[in-house]
């Protein structure tokens, strides 16, 4: 993001803070550019993953309401983020479209995206590539299915790694005593009460799930919804990102082998064509 001179001495000033005071160098300050400050709004509002008011958003970055409001103006200007007719402020569009450019430059996304639509035609269902951000699993891709069955996972969305299939398998590679600490941190109680949140049982249940190469789980995030997911492992053996199945949990018990197959089928000619197999 480009600033000109106004922008960055007006729309963006800058916040001063006092470090600690020494006898030799007396007081400094250290001060906040007004890039960091809106990529601070920016993040929130991303963590967040909701519409939210300037004060909140102020409050949460520790930045001067005024300073907020006008980083925040400026950049509803440049359609970096919107304002809705309540007045909380939301990610804009031109954020969308750094998006789409930064997802068809990577090699990894191109292949992942063709064999998730391949694979949406072999199915029948809706199949998504996910990968892991932080304590969360993130929906990176999607491909509706044929049928009316609508998923409430989209593109952009962020649950707890308990709460999937893939996000045990995000994890699977890492070593027990890792995993076991990360679950200890993030596991959370899923809206259908059905998401396993012990510890040391997620633990061992990602790693049996990396080792086998396959993830399901039912009724665990969503009521009725059920995921067969698979690793997709980098040349290292780290699951970088899973291929996912996502249907009606009835049709898991009347044909779990056949889905399984598909989705491991396809997550190894996303490893193949990465050149990621030797591992």
């Amino acid at each position: 993001m480009e600033l000109d001179a106004k922008t960055s001495s007006a729309a963006f000033p800058e916040d001063a803070s006092s470090s600690e005071e020494t006898e030799a160098k007396g007081v400094r300050r250290s001060r906040v550019s007004g890039i960091d400050r809106a990529l601070q709004v920016i993040d929130y509002l991303y963590e967040t993953g909701a519409p939210t008011g300037a004060y909140a958003i102020a409050k949460a970055v520790k930045a001067p309401l005024s300073t907020v409001y006008v980083i925040i103006d400026d950049l509803v200007e440049k359609n970096m983020l919107a304002r809705n007719a309540d007045g909380s402020i939301w990610l804009g569009a031109r954020l969308y479209h750094y998006g789409l450019a930064y997802a068809r430059s990577l090699d990894f996304m191109s292949v992942a995206t063709h064999e998730m639509h391949d694979l949406c035609r072999q199915a029948g269902e809706t199949v998504q590539v996910c990968g892991r951000d932080g304590d969360y699993m993130l929906v990176l891709a999607m491909a509706d299915g044929p049928s009316h069955y609508q998923v409430a996972s989209r593109v952009g969305t962020r649950v707890p790694l308990n709460w999937t299939a893939s996000g045990r398998l995000l994890v699977g590679h890492l070593p027990e005593a890792e995993r076991i600490e990360l679950f200890k941190r993030c596991a959370r109680t899923s809206p259908t009460g059905r998401a396993e949140i012990d510890a040391r049982t997620l633990s061992n249940s990602a790693g049996k799930a990396f080792e086998d190469r396959l993830s399901i789980q039912v009724a665990e995030s969503d009521y009725a919804v059920a995921c067969i997911a698979s690793p997709v492992c980098d040349r290292d053996g780290h699951c970088v990102a899973t291929i996912s199945i996502v249907l009606p949990e009835q049709k898991v018990f009347s044909d779990e082998s056949h889905y399984a197959e598909h989705v491991r089928a396809s997550a190894q000619r996303i490893e193949k064509l990465m050149g990621w197999r030797n591992h």
